[in-house]
């Protein structure tokens, strides 16, 4: 991010206001613009060095500084300052999951195609939290090894058990029984990512995670923060996977008893991923700016350390801020 590049004057976080959805929602549309990898290293380094001018006091934000800004949000691990890997970026996360989507909610799949498709989604998903992950608690390899199987145990148990019971299923109708099928990916999806979630950031919440008052002055690690983020961290999971992977699958069925009854595979497929498609890329910012990345959170719901903390004027602080995380 461009919060990585050093300098003394600070950066404007979005140009948008995000205290409000709408704003939010702007915000990670930028951020999530797949246009962002056609930039060449070239435009990150220009980009670099016109967000260093900036906050070592040359001139106001411009056009040129705010795309300077978007490039390198998209592009740079906001603590390492270095790119991340490209299909790892969230300026690629539609792109980079298509292919493991489409797979997972392809009708009719057997054991073996379950299977597959699970894996590979949660090989993603490591990959992703990763590439992305805070660097101040980094896992060891043992612990991503560990995370990774857990993850891909607990989607392929949860996919082929409810797959398993759906047909067994009394008092259900044939099309009802249709539609939970159809939903089975989801539900094994985001049952594996809430098990990534808390054990990706495990340490943080053994530790704490830093908070900050109005002044950005850091008050020290707080584990209720690190909890409370953690949470709500692992509830946008749940609603960042609820369009992509209930809104096709749901009108899949519906298109398949009409328009689509009787056609291929070829074009039951075909349009499969394009409601995918569409889905992903309208959906993705309205569901990632649920939650603000920066929380504020009162002090008396805090550890008892923070209580009698005072800002640099004196007053006692109310309230901290603290980053959510993605």
């Amino acid at each position: 991010m461009a919060s990585s590049v050093p300098g003394l004057r600070p950066l404007p976080e979005s140009r948008y206001d995000l205290d409000t959805y709408w704003g939010r929602v702007k915000h990670c549309a930028e951020v999530s613009d797949p246009r962002m990898l056609l930039n060449t290293s070239t435009d990150i380094e220009n980009a670099r060095t016109l967000i260093s001018e900036y906050r070592n006091g040359k001139g106001p934000m411009t056009p040129e500084l705010w795309r300077a800004k978007r490039v390198l949000d998209s592009t740079l691990h906001p603590d390492t300052g270095v790119p991340v890997l490209l299909p790892f970026r969230m300026s690629s996360y539609v792109l980079s999951n298509l292919v493991v989507t489409v797979g997972m909610l392809t009708p009719g799949m057997g054991t073996a195609g379950t299977l597959f498709w699970q894996i590979a989604n949660q090989s993603l998903n490591v990959a992703v939290n990763t590439a992305n992950a805070n660097k101040s608690h980094p896992l060891t390899t043992q612990q991503l090894i560990t995370n990774y199987f857990l993850a891909v145990s607990g989607s392929c148990s949860v996919a082929l058990g409810l797959n398993a019971l759906v047909p067994r299923l009394k008092n259900v109708s044939a099309s009802t029984k249709t539609v939970l099928s159809r939903l089975v990916p989801f539900a094994a999806v985001v049952s594996a990512g809430l098990v990534n979630v808390f054990l990706m950031r495990g340490e943080e919440i053994r530790k704490g995670i830093s908070v900050y008052d109005k002044d950005n002055r850091d008050l020290g690690s707080s584990k209720k923060a690190a909890t409370y983020a953690v949470g709500e961290t692992a509830l946008s999971r749940i609603i960042n996977a609820t369009p992509v992977m209930a809104i096709p699958a749901l009108v899949l069925v519906r298109l398949q008893r009409g328009v689509l009854r009787g056609k291929s595979n070829l074009a039951v497929t075909a349009t499969n991923l394009g409601l995918i498609t569409v889905t992903s890329f309208a959906a993705l910012p309205f569901a990632l700016a649920i939650f603000p990345q920066k929380l504020t959170f009162p002090v008396d719901k805090l550890e008892d350390k923070f209580k009698d903390v005072k800002d640099k004027d004196g007053n006692p602080v109310k309230e901290v801020w603290f980053n959510r995380g993605m």
